[in-house]
């Protein structure tokens, strides 16, 4: 393993605790889910993913819903005309791929066949794809969030990448029976503490860490130069 990498994994675990794997929800509901979370609060995906499973319970109700009503469901979500045909073509993929609408079969693919299934449905990103997969049948797939790429840029393990070569260069790092807890408690301390306006002061990875290493040089710089 990476050395900086087992060092993250230890501090975070060490803070948070080292998560386990328990299954969220079966893989289409997963895949529903992560699509209402997109730029929106979990609050508000939440609401969006409770309204709509209360109006169309099964797979099958929502993939003959008409689009606009879909949109009107999931309205508190945010981007609902977006989200809305984002799902209905999903679902009409994963039906005129499979002929039956579900998705457990993926749990006998290698991980990168199912990732690579899951990609080749329209609407469906490497985030999203590894959102169920890592959820729904505990493969080691590493989605890249906000706060994952925000906090993996600051402490210099993907250099200044967008997101997919993130996902790539992550996944080569954390090792497979670590994904979940890293997954997990990265986000965990990118909502707690390093957010956009980060809590140096109060961070666990603070010595590990380029962003706070250069800010903390930049700092004895500036105050070197202020006593000249």
């Amino acid at each position: 393993m990476n050395a900086k990498i087992a060092k993250v994994v230890e501090l975070l675990n060490r803070e948070y605790g080292e998560k386990k794997w328990k299954k969220r929800h079966d893989p289409i509901d997963q895949l529903i889910q992560t699509i209402l979370s997109q730029n929106t609060s979990d609050k508000n995906s939440h609401a969006a993913f409770t309204n709509l499973k209360r109006r169309y319970p099964t797979p099958e109700s929502l993939l003959e819903a008409p689009e606009d009503r879909v949109a009107e469901t999931i309205r508190v979500g945010g981007l609902e005309n977006i989200k809305a045909k984002r799902i209905k073509e999903a679902l009409q993929a994963i039906k005129s791929k499979t002929q039956d609408l579900n998705l457990f079969h993926l749990e006998e693919l290698p991980a990168e066949e199912a990732l690579s299934f899951l990609t080749t449905l329209k609407g469906v990103g490497p985030k999203t794809a590894a959102c169920v997969l890592l959820f729904s049948f505990g493969k080691p797939v590493l989605p890249v969030d906000t706060h994952i790429y925000r906090v993996s840029k600051r402490l210099g393990l993907i250099g200044d990448v967008d997101r997919v070569k993130a996902h790539e260069i992550l996944q080569r790092l954390v090792p497979p029976e670590q994904v979940y807890s890293f997954h997990i408690n990265m986000i965990e301390h990118g909502r707690k503490i390093c957010k956009t306006k980060p809590k140096c002061q109060e961070c666990v990875l603070r010595g590990i860490c380029e962003s706070a290493s250069n800010q903390s040089t930049r700092k004895t710089h500036t105050e070197t130069s202020s006593k000249k």
